[in-house]
């Protein structure tokens, strides 16, 4: 175990605590410096998903023509039910283009329900039904609106992954430190969770009508866009007023209020059924509470089909966010 494993959350069963999940964290103020961290906020880790308000922000600045939902598709890892895929087809077409351009890999829709409905319908796996289709399908649009190559748009040296990475580096205030391949086959870029914070308040304090004003008021205004129904995401969009927020694969979180206090995190080992725990414990923090924070507080531990325990805050958490 490294010397900086922070615990962040305890899993019990039945009063005993038989796992932990460990990670790293970092929260805010308004004026950007630095209020509570815990772990290694300042290691390097990659962002997946959390970055994608940043990749559309550039879009946006590139000459994506999507509004409103259109926008928070393209930021979105969404569940793959029809309203989600009705709204990427429809950023295709607005582009002359169908989902045959799609690089994204072959999937079934993500959400649990909207995978059971479209596999009952005879549905077999989709790049449509990808869950980062929304992103794509924006990549695409903006490729179109530039007379930018649409075979070679994943490709890191394609000039809107380019700009895609300097408009990372330039919210983060950090030079990317690595680059890889994501799951769906864009890049993916490396920054640490304080970059990650600080950019996601610059995003929340943007200005009306600028690029980044407008990801941030598209994802706020449509929740039910970004991920899906009973998703972490969209609830606490959807109930906490003025919050951003985008979770990203193996366990990470960029979120900011309006007034420019952010958050960021890494669970270590990936687990995404910490994200709801852990952050509702930086909401908390931040003195924001009702009935959706508390339900995400914790994640029931099943015995045979009963709860008998929770994933909740370690003593340690508890302990440093004063919860």
């Amino acid at each position: 175990m490294p010397p900086d494993a922070f615990v962040l959350l305890d899993v019990t069963r039945n009063g005993f605590v038989e796992s932990h999940h460990r990670g790293s964290l970092v929260l805010l103020d308004a004026s950007g410096e630095v209020a509570v961290s815990a772990g290694a906020p300042e290691r390097s880790i990659m962002p997946r998903s959390s970055l994608k308000p940043l990749q559309a922000i550039t879009m946006v600045e590139c000459g994506f023509p999507g509004r409103d939902g259109s926008l928070a598709l393209a930021a979105s890892s969404h569940d793959g039910a029809d309203i989600h895929l009705a709204v990427a087809r429809s950023i295709l077409a607005a582009a002359g283009l169908d989902e045959s351009a799609l690089q994204c890999p072959p999937d079934l829709p993500y959400g649990r329900e909207a995978m059971l409905a479209h596999v009952r319908a005879g549905g077999a796996a989709q790049r449509i039904c990808h869950n980062c289709s929304g992103k794509h399908a924006a990549m695409l649009a903006t490729c179109v609106a530039n007379g930018w190559d649409i075979d070679s748009y994943r490709a890191v040296e394609h000039p809107l992954q380019v700009a895609i990475r300097a408009g990372i580096e330039a919210s983060s205030g950090e030079a990317v430190e690595a680059s890889g391949v994501d799951g769906c086959g864009a890049p993916a870029h490396a920054i640490t969770l304080v970059g990650l914070a600080r950019a996601f308040a610059a995003v929340a304090r943007a200005t009306d009508a600028t690029p980044a004003a407008l990801v941030r008021d598209a994802m706020r205004a449509h929740p039910d866009l970004i991920g899906g129904a009973g998703r972490v995401v969209t609830e606490l969009t959807a109930r906490v007023d003025g919050l951003l927020c985008k979770d990203g694969a193996e366990g990470v979180w960029g979120a900011a209020l309006p007034d420019g206090r952010a958050f960021a995190a890494k669970v270590d080992d990936g687990g995404v059924r910490a994200l709801g725990p852990v952050l509702a414990a930086a909401l908390r923090y931040w003195g924001l509470d009702n009935d959706v924070v508390r339900r995400w507080s914790t994640v029931e531990v099943l015995g045979a089909a009963v709860p008998v325990g929770a994933i909740g805050w370690s003593p340690a958490l508890v302990d440093l966010l004063t919860l």
